[in-house]
């Protein structure tokens, strides 16, 4: 499901849209899609090279599995954080990741947070369960309703 980023719940907020990037497997867009918000596919060119007009958040995977001189993050999600536009109006990150790479698990959406100074707000494996999803969307709408808050507070202050 690709909406409208500038979307609005039923409640007025604005949906932060997620900027994520899914390679052929498909799971991370499965999560993605299962959000019921504005999603956008950084492995397409067209959302890789554009510029967001507002927060957002990235859902990334990991893919480094035990090399330490591979690269974890995929380079759609580099070229799409080479914007000073982007950066800055990064709020969060999430990331997928599978257990199997040990140490490595999660370490994109780790690297990504640390080196933005943004919070981790969810890590799933793989495709998420069901559970998962719930989540998330509850950890996304309480964002929006702070984003909308501080917001407010800024136009009225």
């Amino acid at each position: 499901m690709t909406t409208d980023p500038g979307a609005t719940q039923d409640e007025g907020a604005r949906q932060t849209p997620v900027y994520y990037y899914s390679s052929t497997s498909g799971l991370v867009r499965t999560f993605a899609e299962r959000l019921d918000r504005p999603v956008r596919n950084l492995a397409e060119r067209q959302h890789r090279l554009s510029e967001v007009d507002g927060p957002w958040v990235l859902l990334t995977p990991s893919y480094k599995t035990g090399n330490p001189a591979n690269d974890t993050i995929p380079e759609g999600v580099r070229r799409f954080l080479r914007s000073p536009v982007n950066r800055r109006a990064l709020v969060g990150v999430m990331g997928s990741g599978n257990r199997n790479f040990g140490t490595h698990y999660q370490m994109a959406c780790r690297e990504i947070a640390a080196r933005s100074g943004r919070p981790v707000l969810f890590e799933f494996e793989l495709a998420g369960t069901p559970w998962d999803v719930a989540r998330c969307r509850e950890i996304l709408a309480d964002l929006d309703r702070a984003l909308a808050g501080a917001h407010a507070s800024t136009v009225a202050g």
